[in-house]
């Protein structure tokens, strides 16, 4: 029986899929499309995906092939009006090591995060979708579209906006999709703009976009953003805001803004993750990162598969996605393009969780991998089994911080409690 069977491979079915390779969980992770998707899409990867990424191993491809977002430059009758930054150049530190938004075309994140998955020994399987599922107290089973039938214990549906499993869980999908608010997308090649810049047409003092061409690291593409106003012919659009001719189309979509959340992201023995769970407008940034965050939070506890546990999931998880909801549905009515503390992900976290015991129960700890496991800040000679590994106490810390697989205080307190909390966890310390 495959323990985690994974629906949809985006950048949340397969972090949630190497999470799980790597602590030795046995999973199968289904797509339905017959072919690996194409098209930037979601570009920017956040300064706590990036510290995800370090943990999970990907983070020196991550940055060798990305780059930092380019000057802006923004033009009005032909002639360059503003130029300006999303967010300034930082130096890594201590409690912020990624401090820059990184643009990475989200066709190779997929494939970085692929290899990695690959090299922990699993594969996608393309062209095969979910087409039912029934669950009880045991496991689930699912029906697959080429007649397989497959148990597993957790089934998690990280299958996008429209997803399968959310809708035949019968879960709501409450919030609005503003059919008025439409843009175009597409991964474009021209010669006729430098490669230093993300182009702009538009009035920005007041806040009005007709056309941006943003260049991707790595590529001699550039991804071209304009909201639709009933003409979908590139060429002519660029014809009347830019000037720019346009030599090939690769790829291209269109987008409404959705902003919805689950009602549910847990029934039973079945998850929802990544866009199945919320989705955003693209202001800040933050969809496809709240994704990741999904999975890297789901992944160590399915491993572990106990039911506080399980139960927390949904109680750490949507709180956050209520707020990035809020966030990037401000910076849309607002137009505000900025990159800062605010939609870094760096200040999120469970404070007011199930599993957060102590005054800094819940707070993200910068620069501690556990590389899946835990890791107890102590100066002790105890020793609490494989799933936790021991590091001295920095200087001046009271007592002892027991940081949870993916980067957040757990236990805040007295050595003696670490092995309840552990136990009460359904983590085993002998």
């Amino acid at each position: 029986m495959t323990h985690v069977l994974i629906v949809g491979s985006g950048p949340t079915g397969l972090t949630l899929a190497i999470e799980l390779a790597r602590r030795g969980v046995d999973l199968r992770i289904v797509e339905k499309s017959p072919v690996h998707p194409e098209g930037a899409r979601g570009k920017g990867l956040q300064p706590r995906t990036l510290e995800v990424f370090h943990d999970m191993g990907v983070i020196d491809e991550i940055l060798a092939t990305g780059a930092a977002y380019p000057l802006l430059r923004s033009y009005k009758d032909g002639q360059v009006i503003w130029e300006g930054r999303m967010q300034e150049p930082k130096e890594p530190s201590e409690s912020v090591p990624y401090p820059e938004l990184i643009m990475q075309p989200q066709w190779r994140t997929e494939r970085i995060l692929r290899d990695r998955l690959a090299e922990l020994g699993h594969e996608v399987e393309l062209g095969i979708e979910v087409t039912g599922f029934e669950q009880d107290a045991e496991g689930v089973t699912a029906t697959l579209s080429n007649g397989e039938r497959v148990s597993c214990a957790y089934l998690v549906g990280a299958d996008g906006g429209r997803s399968t499993v959310r809708k035949a869980l019968g879960v709501g999908f409450a919030g609005e999709t503003f059919e008025s608010e439409r843009m175009l997308l597409a991964d474009v090649k021209t010669p006729d703009v430098d490669r230093d810049h993300w182009h702009l047409w538009g009035d920005m003092a007041a806040r009005t976009l007709h056309v941006a061409l943003c260049p991707l690291p790595g590529t001699d593409v550039f991804q071209l953003t304009a909201p639709y106003t009933g003409e979908d012919d590139l060429q002519r659009i660029l014809d009347t805001h830019a000037g720019v001719k346009l030599t090939e189309v690769v790829w291209r979509s269109e987008y409404r803004v959705n902003i919805r959340m689950a009602e549910r992201f847990r029934v039973g023995r079945v998850f929802l993750a990544g866009d199945a769970a919320h989705v955003h407008s693209p202001a800040g940034g933050q969809g496809l990162n709240t994704g990741v965050q999904d999975a890297y939070n789901l992944g160590w506890k399915l491993a572990v598969g106990s039911d506080v546990l399980l139960d927390s999931y949904e109680q750490e998880r949507m709180p956050i996605a209520e707020h990035v909801l809020g966030l990037s549905t401000r910076l849309l009515r607002e137009a505000d393009l900025k990159r800062d503390e605010e939609t870094q992900q760096l200040n999120l976290g469970y404070w007011y969780g199930p599993l957060s015991v102590g005054p800094r129960g819940g707070e993200r700890v910068p620069g501690v991998y556990g590389g899946g496991r835990f890791t107890l800040l102590a100066d002790t000679s105890e020793r609490y089994g494989d799933a936790v590994r021991v590091l001295p106490a920095p200087e001046g810390q009271k007592g002892v911080l027991l940081v949870r697989p993916d980067g957040y205080v757990g236990y805040d307190g007295d050595e003696a409690g670490v092995r309840d909390y552990l136990s009460r966890l359904g983590v085993e310390t002998a």
